[in-house]
This record gives C-alpha cells, structure tokens and sequence, in this order.
C-alpha cells in the first residue's frame, strides 16, 4: 500500500484499488486536488492464460477484502476499484457484486471504474456513444453488452489493435488520441475511451475541442465519481465531464 501524504484532520480521504499490474498512478494523481488526501493500494496477482480469464478473474469480489479494509483503516471515507474490464466482466449484477464488496469491507461510498463511466455518461446527457478499446475478442463483446444493458446504443467499437497487456501499457497518449480521434462518429453523442491502463489526461481537452463533443475516460470517470462520492471535484482543466457534478 502506497502511504498516505500528512494531511489536516479536516480534508476528505478517499482510497484507490487497482488491479496488480498498474501503472498509471501518476497520472492518476493528476485529476487529484491537493486538499483530498489519498491512498492507493493493488490487488493481489491473480493466475490467467487469456485475457478473458484475466477480468473474470479481476472481477471476484473476494479479490477486494483486503485492500479495501487497509484504505478503511488508513480513514478512507470512499473507496474505487480502479479496473475497467473486472468491473464490466461479470455483467451488471457483476458490478454491483463488486460495490457491494467494497461496502462490507467498510467502506461508506464505494465505486467502480465500470459504475462511474455509466454515472459519467449519464450525467453528460449520453446516449450514443463511439467506444474505443483495447481488448481482445471476448472482452470486447462483454464491453459492448454492459454499456447495452444500461441504455447505451453504440455506433461504434474500436480497438487500438494492441495484443498484449504490456503493449497496453507501452502505448502513447498520441497514439491513443489519433485511435480515438479516427474512432468518432457524427452520430455519436460522447466518446468513451476504456481501460485505466491508457494515457488520456493531456488528450481529452484537446480531443473535446477537436471532436465537439465529451470525450470520457476510465481513470477520469473513476476519480470524479469517487471525488464526488465525498462533495468534492476532480481536476481537470478543459475537461467537459469535470464541470458536472457527480
């Protein structure tokens, strides 16, 4: 676990589980004020042959106990499990399993990355929406049912074409952009870029601005719905999701 930064008894604590094999924390820690005081911790590794095991795998809530009570103990009042694809995997019900596990491990607010990008859309007034991703096949079709199930109509699915987890997460956030950018369709009320695994902080703004629409992210959606789970706001500059509240 990742020690907390010394902070005033008064500012508001949240707490971050990722899966095992994340990287991203500094960019993370970018959409974080200063006054919310944080911790972030992993999950245990977990066995797989493919990429379908893995998120099954990822998305067991008993792979939460632990972690999520270290966050409770270190005074985290909202706790996220930071993992697009294990929260998705199991359908709604899957989802739901996961929040309710983070809830009897202690936590008073509990989020998934999977929860808050539907919160996310929904709050933007998305309906149809152009989804880029970088799954392989199944898990790009359990994607495409969990955003179905809650109402979405997808005009487009795209992946970025990376067949590894390690490419996953060697790609560049100019990469990412030109993929989501292609990835748009006019049709398309909002863009979702999944997986917390890929770069998108400096993008989104930009991509905004050049696509006319919201451009939503995993690790943003995550971080602004557990922010707001706390009355608080992420950070982002530009960025359109951030001007709503959660």
């Amino acid at each position: 676990m990742r020690e907390p930064a010394p902070c005033d008894p008064g500012r508001r604590r949240v707490g971050v589980v990722a899966s095992y094999d994340f990287t991203r924390q500094d960019e993370l820690r970018r959409w974080l004020p200063a006054r919310v005081a944080w911790t972030m911790t992993v999950t245990d590794e977990v066995p797989y042959e493919n990429n379908l095991e893995l998120v099954s795998r990822l998305g067991r809530p008993g792979l939460l106990s632990g972690p999520v009570r270290g966050l409770v103990d270190a005074g985290a009042e909202a706790v996220a499990y930071l993992c697009t694809a294990g929260s998705f995997a199991g359908g709604v019900p899957g989802e739901r399993a996961l929040r309710e596990a983070i809830r009897r491990s202690g936590a008073r607010h509990a989020v998934t990355t999977s929860g808050a990008v539907v919160a996310a859309l929904h709050a933007l007034g998305a309906r149809r929406l152009a989804v880029v991703h970088p799954y392989q096949q199944p898990v790009d079709r359990l994607l495409a049912a969990y955003l179905r199930a809650h109402g979405f109509d997808l005009v487009a699915l795209t992946a970025l074409g990376l067949d590894t987890v390690e490419d996953v997460y060697a790609v560049a956030a100019d990469q990412v952009a030109d993929v989501v950018a292609r990835a748009d369709r006019p049709e398309a009320d909002a863009v979702f870029v999944s997986c917390t695994a890929l770069p998108t902080y400096d993008a989104l703004p930009r991509l905004e601005e050049r696509l006319g629409k919201p451009v939503v992210s995993a690790d943003q959606a995550t971080v602004w719905a557990l922010l707001g789970a706390v009355g608080e706001r992420a950070y982002g500059p530009g960025q359109r999701l951030l001007g709503t509240r959660a």
